[in-house]
């Protein structure tokens, strides 16, 4: 029996080395190959301001306290120029596939990343990392995973872009952030406890590093996705002044916490329709995998993670302001339609109407994405015999954001590479 332990710490511990070499080597390539050539001498050229295929205004909805009509109804058109913040772990994997189907509804033209699922996280953004970007190109809509970077997100899209982003409460989000990404955080790998979280949670200085190679995730990650500095004194008179050029940004920050409301919210801002707004849970955790925070452990990771736990209080404000504005009773209503809609549509789409583990999944273009050496994101079978009517928006609703994008056309090799890295290496 005291042999066994031994050679599982020592296989752990070359596996860590594994890991960090390989992905050490992947970010020399990704720089290498990606981005030398082109950082420095783009030129300035205005974008368009818009390069929609415009929708006609072929909807009038219910007026808002800051819209009026004569006959108690507002014409609108949708709003296609889009910039969706997609932050990490907070349900934006679900609002992408919103997205994409809004896009491909519209024709839109989307500004995606080159070889990867994202624009070369965690350097910050640079108009650089789209794919086939010239200068002047017009896009509409930009929504995967980036370090925000305004100055350069501004020369890719029109000036009339609509920025979007999601916040969560961050205890949740660090407990998830940790269970997701801490095989790929050296920082973590001399945790030794069966309960690593709490291990770390109950001395967090002990552990963490600055410095160290993807320390952003253990730290403020909401604030590090922003281009923030994710190390900041949370008394720190800059966190207050970040804090307001993110609002100056952001026309719609939604919460995670009340997706359904925050999408009620865009459809109003954005004047969309409510079938735009359907959608599936996507990448969500087997429950059983979802560490339980007690109200102590909670209580450490929001000190812990102090500077995120104010930008969500901030925004947590603004979004009860909207909701106010809106009118609550609407609001009910709307959210109920939602739900009613949701629910018609995974009874049509998805074989026992409800997420299955990774393992029960039958169709490899269902499978989602799994974090390093475990099978906890769910996903879901697509029904049988899917009537003509439904069977197209049921299938685009179920695939996973990797596929996805493969199946927009995006060459994905680098993170193909990866998968297939770890599949040699059972992780």
């Amino acid at each position: 029996m005291m042999v066994g332990k031994p050679v599982r710490q020592w296989r752990s511990i070359c596996k860590g080395l594994i890991l960090g070499a390989l992905l050490t080597i992947c970010m020399i390539l990704l720089y290498c190959l990606s981005t030398s050539e082109v950082q420095f001498s783009l030129q300035e050229v205005p974008v368009p301001y818009s390069c929609a295929h415009r929708p006609s205004a072929a909807h009038s909805s219910p007026i808002s306290n800051s819209s009026h009509h004569a006959s108690g109804q507002r014409i609108c058109t949708p709003k296609v120029d889009i910039m969706f913040m997609k932050t990490h772990k907070t349900a934006s994997s679900t609002f992408l596939n919103i997205l994409f189907r809004f896009g491909e509804k519209h024709h839109l033209k989307f500004a995606f990343p080159n070889s990867r699922n994202d624009f070369f996280y965690p350097s910050p953004f640079h108009r650089s990392q789209v794919k086939d970007y010239r200068p002047g190109m017009c896009f509409n809509i930009i929504c995967n995973h980036m370090r925000f970077n305004a100055a350069e997100v501004a020369k890719v899209l029109p000036a009339d872009t609509s920025y979007i982003t999601i916040l969560r409460d961050p205890a949740d989000l660090a407990e998830s952030s940790f269970h997701y990404f801490g095989r790929v955080v050296p920082l973590t790998w001399k945790l030794s406890g069966d309960d690593k979280l709490r291990e770390f949670l109950t001395d967090p200085k002990l552990y963490y590093d600055p410095e160290g190679f993807n320390s952003f995730y253990l730290k403020n990650l909401l604030f590090f996705d922003f281009g923030q500095d994710n190390n900041l004194n949370p008394d720190d008179p800059k966190l207050d002044k970040a804090i307001q050029a993110i609002a100056k940004h952001f026309h719609l920050v939604m919460l995670v916490e009340h997706f359904e409301e925050s999408l009620i919210l865009l459809k109003d801002a954005l004047c969309w329709d409510m079938e735009d707004l359907l959608f599936f849970k996507l990448n969500a955790r087997k429950g059983s995998t979802v560490s339980k925070l007690t109200p102590e452990l909670r209580a450490k990771a929001l000190e812990w993670n102090a500077i995120d736990w104010k930008l969500y209080q901030y925004f947590n404000a603004t979004f009860w302001h909207k909701v106010d504005a809106y009118g609550h009773e609407r609001m009910a209503r709307d959210v109920a339609e939602l739900q009613s809609r949701n629910a018609e549509m995974a009874s049509i789409c998805i074989e026992g109407g409800h997420a299955v583990d990774a393992g029960s999944i039958l169709e490899t273009s269902m499978q989602p994405w799994q974090p390093i050496g475990e099978k906890s994101i769910m996903g879901y079978n697509l029904k049988k015999n899917v009537d003509k009517a439904h069977r197209k928006l049921c299938r685009k609703m179920l695939t996973p954001e990797l596929q996805y994008l493969t199946d927009m056309g995006v060459n994905l090799w680098i993170t193909r590479l990866w998968g297939h890295i770890r599949e040699i290496l059972h992780w």
